[in-house]
């Protein structure tokens, strides 16, 4: 049975004290503890683990896909949406890689997972194809029952399994289940199946010929409605009437008295309702017993009657003691046209936010969800792909998915992710740089800066300081720039060389971050100057940084040092302070005089004015 209640891992919660229980409820990586009045047992549900199961990891991947496709459309939107629906649902993504996951089920403990996951994505197709049927293609009365037919032969294909199995025997007519799947053709109206079946049994009873040809012509008789055809509804009724008529009439004239598989038949295509139900383990459900009682009874049934017909047939259908299961509130709430009580149903009785989440997000595109604000201000759609992103934020590597659904929340999703986005694990720079990548895309400052002052100060720590550099100029940090400068001067104090030097020799307009970076990166264009014998220009750099007053003072005697063999070269490399200060007198002398010359002129104007 789909969503049973045996699905969900249920215990019991002890009272704290004489009229109080404990209440806890898990979310997306941890547990809600609160205290309660409610004297009933209270229940602990079972925490959402789908996301870590390899097993859907592909189902979340391609809906992801689907998802981010559906924002994009605008025009013609219902007919796109159902395209990409019936090309990517949830049973063919899932079954698409059911090799994997047989292989996978290598326990006995990991098949009954397995079993038990197919047996909920089978009920969660069911529900979509039908929310499909009923919302989105809104077929009208006479096309409904048409898509309610497909929608049930979707959802019970063991008779085909069963119908290859008796076809492929030696004798099919003689096999123990060939008048099984006739009758189970019967009741899902595919009548041209059911006629090629009879022929191999008519061929083996020569004398009953004439019944078979005649349970034929009532069978190719019966009238389907064609909704691209010229027929009206009112022509379509009054030809299934008399089509009715003349079925119940070879029952009343015992035409099939004689062969009690073909009376049968004949009850079926009636409609008569003991009939059906006394068949409860072919037709296997009460909403495939619905749409066969609407076949041979209300062909023509209209959207709004649904509802009264779903009530009625599983009433008739489950046993009088039995309690409905999950699945058949939720089947009730859309044959009630009810879209915010199926989403409720679903929430309830699914433990993860995947399926809510996708269905609410299509039905809001489809303009059929009314957007109502909740309490806390986000509608419906944005509040259920916000849990649903936040689940996926707790997955090592489904957390990137999540990042769309989080942009395609107007309201709180920039919020959420900017927290979200804090909380990942940074195990390594490639997962760092991901994250990065994402924020600056974003413009997510704050975090950015954030991400790089982490790394920075990991990549210190464990002394790679090009990578430690690299971060800081990234977070635009100039304390810590300053700081990892002097460490790499430090070292080259000690070992006479410089690490990393890819990364100095192309900080470009990044050293101007720090005074210290702007140091060592000129310093380092010292050495490749030098190292290039042009002495006069290395010269010339070093007596700057001398004068710069940037360089630490516990780097002045390397500095000195440095320019021991440039002073013992044969060619003058340093102009003489002399010379030097008599340019800087030239300069300055200028810059006085036309700084006179410029407020003389500004006098002279204003006094002409005047």
């Amino acid at each position: 049975v789909f969503l049973s209640s045996s699905f969900f891992k249920l215990q019991n919660i002890p009272a704290i004290s004489d009229g109080k229980h404990m209440g806890f409820a898990w979310g997306p990586g941890d547990i809600l503890v609160y205290e309660t009045r409610y004297k009933a047992p209270c229940i602990l549900s079972q925490k959402d683990e789908d996301i870590y199961s390899p097993i859907l990891r592909k189902l979340f991947n391609e809906s992801h896909h689907i998802f981010v496709g559906l924002q994009t459309i605008r025009e013609d939107l219902p007919s796109k949406i159902n395209a990409q629906l019936v090309r990517k649902n949830p049973h063919s993504v899932f079954y698409s890689d059911i090799h994997f996951i047989t292989l996978f089920s290598c326990t006995i403990l990991t098949l009954i997972c397995f079993l038990l996951k197919v047996s909920i994505l089978l009920a969660i197709e069911l529900i979509w194809n039908l929310c499909e049927v009923l919302f989105i293609d809104a077929a009208p009365a006479g096309s409904l029952l048409l898509h309610l037919l497909d929608w049930v032969r979707l959802h019970k294909a063991d008779v085909d399994e069963r119908a290859s199995e008796v076809l492929q025997s030696e004798s099919p007519a003689e096999h123990r289940d060939y008048w099984n799947v006739v009758v189970s053709y019967v009741l899902q109206g595919r009548l041209e199946e059911v006629r090629q079946m009879l022929v191999k049994q008519a061929n083996l009873q020569p004398a009953a010929r004439s019944m078979y040809k005649q349970m034929d012509t009532l069978l190719s008789k019966m009238p389907f409605y064609n909704p691209g055809g010229t027929q009206t509804l009112t022509e379509f009724d009054v030809k299934w009437r008399h089509w009715h008529e003349e079925v119940d009439r070879c029952l009343q004239d015992n035409s099939f008295a004689s062969n009690r598989h073909l009376e049968l038949i004949c009850k079926i295509l009636l409609g008569d309702e003991d009939t059906l139900l006394d068949h409860k383990e072919l037709l296997g459900t009460w909403y495939h017993f619905l749409v066969t009682r609407l076949l041979f009874c209300h062909p023509t049934v209209k959207p709004t009657e649904l509802h009264y017909y779903a009530q009625s047939c599983m009433t008739m259908f489950l046993d009088s003691r039995s309690v409905p299961e999950p699945l058949d509130n939720i089947l009730l709430a859309a044959f009630e046209f009810d879209i915010h009580q199926v989403i409720k149903e679903c929430s309830i009785a699914l433990n993860n936010w995947w399926f809510v989440a996708h269905l609410t997000d299509l039905l809001d595109h489809c303009k059929l969800l009314q957007s109502h604000n909740l309490h806390f201000g986000s509608n419906l759609r944005e509040f259920l792909l916000l849990e649903y992103a936040s689940g996926l934020f707790t997955h090592h590597s489904l957390w990137q998915l999540a990042v769309d659904y989080f942009d395609h929340c107007p309201e709180f999703g920039r919020v959420y992710l900017e927290l979200q986005i804090e909380r990942v694990p940074l195990e390594t720079e490639r997962k760092a740089l991901k994250v990065l990548r994402i924020c600056e895309q974003r413009q997510m400052s704050e975090q950015v800066r954030s991400i790089c002052k982490i790394m920075a100060m990991r990549a210190l720590r464990n002394n790679r300081l090009g990578s430690a550099l690299s971060w800081s100029i990234r977070a635009k940090d100039a304390a810590f720039a300053t700081l990892i400068s002097e460490r790499f001067l430090q070292d080259y104090c000690a070992k006479g060389t410089f690490s990393d030097l890819d990364l100095i020799d192309n900080l470009g307009p990044a050293m101007l971050l720090s005074d210290r970076l702007t140091f060592l990166g000129k310093y380092r264009e010292f050495h490749k100057l030098y190292g290039e014998k042009r002495f006069r220009e290395a010269a010339k750099l070093l007596l700057s940084l001398m004068t710069a007053k940037i360089a630490p003072q516990s780097f002045w005697m390397t500095l000195l040092t440095d320019a021991l063999p440039l002073l013992e070269q044969k060619e003058v490399m340093f102009l003489s302070l002399q010379e030097e200060d008599v340019e800087v007198t030239k300069v300055e002398l200028l810059r006085l005089a036309l700084a006179r010359n410029l407020a003389q002129a500004i006098v002279k104007e204003g006094t002409v004015e005047t």
